[in-house]
């Protein structure tokens, strides 16, 4: 690439629960790549970075290059909280030893990577959720709010709805169904247990439930249906909005959009579009330019 003073591309993909990075030479060969811990920047900047540039330490030593190649190195971080202007700007005030950074969320880091650095819409439904379509230079974003004011169609919402109906049958309110009974087990059918653990529980926490509701589901578990049906509704509102501001096809990415796609009406199974590439993708492809959500 022509005038282009870097030698080395990294992208790195942060989330609430972990942070990849992975190192590209100019020609897009991956050489290195590593991961590490929590880089939501909303848990603490400072945090983030810690671990951004652990997993950067970590795969510079797989790709047998040393600290004294950082300067040759353009960083694209596709991170999650960095839709928060505050967090933005607290992060980016942070020194590094990079030769460049440019920062963004991580659902722009997917989009990027499932339409190839082109034009095109995603909607991320995993712990969280987040919708976004990129169009003639501009992102429009529907949702992700964090949990629990947003992020409907999640997985972290989902748990949440699923502990309330539990709780709602124990009262005897709504039919106690075998999902019900696997959620009291879990927590030893101490309903105070259940109390405590939600003080403090994070939306992983209540994510850990989903593969349960989708297995009992599959077993006609009343409860579970109708979890998934309100799931569904959810990712096609997010889905709705999206269509609104020009978007024609979505990608549906993370752990519940990729499951949940059967339980969509058919009218929006046809909107779906298969995704090109991953967040990682999109990061290296933040690397080779400016990406920054908010000026400097």
């Amino acid at each position: 690439m022509a005038n282009f003073p870097f030698a080395y591309l990294v992208g790195v993909d942060g989330g609430g629960t972990s942070c990849r990075a992975r190192i590209c030479d100019i020609a897009g060969n991956v050489i290195g790549e590593a991961k590490t811990g929590s880089a939501n920047i909303l848990l603490g900047g400072e945090i983030a970075m810690a671990s951004i540039q652990q997993a950067i330490a970590l795969a510079t030593q797989q790709a047998q290059l040393t600290p004294a190649d950082y300067p040759k190195m353009t960083i694209g971080l596709a991170l999650a909280g960095a839709e928060q202007q505050q967090a933005w700007h607290a992060f980016m005030q942070q020194p590094h030893p990079y030769g460049a950074i440019t920062l963004n969320t991580d659902a722009y880091g997917a989009c990027l990577g499932a339409w190839g650095g082109q034009d095109g819409a995603i909607l991320i439904a995993g712990t969280g959720s987040c919708g976004i379509l990129l169009q003639d230079g501009k992102q429009h974003v529907v949702g992700g709010r964090e949990f629990p004011i947003s992020d409907q169609g999640s997985g972290a919402i989902m748990g949440l709805r699923l502990i309330q109906q539990v709780l709602l049958s124990v009262d005897g309110i709504v039919p106690t169904t075998e999902l019900a009974q696997h959620v009291l087990s879990h927590f030893e059918h101490d309903i105070d247990a259940i109390v405590s653990w939600s003080k403090t529980a994070r939306p992983c926490d209540y994510g850990q439930f989903s593969p349960a509701i989708f297995s009992f589901a599959a077993q006609n578990d009343s409860l579970a249906v109708s979890l998934l049906q309100q799931t569904a509704a959810d990712i096609e509102m997010w889905m709705q909005a999206l269509i609104v501001r020009g978007a024609s096809r979505i990608c549906l990415m993370g752990g519940i959009g990729e499951r949940i796609q059967t339980w969509l009406t058919p009218p929006m199974q046809q909107r779906l579009a298969t995704p090109q590439g991953d967040a990682m993708d999109g990061a290296i492809a933040m690397a080779r330019g400016n990406h920054n959500l908010f000026v400097r």
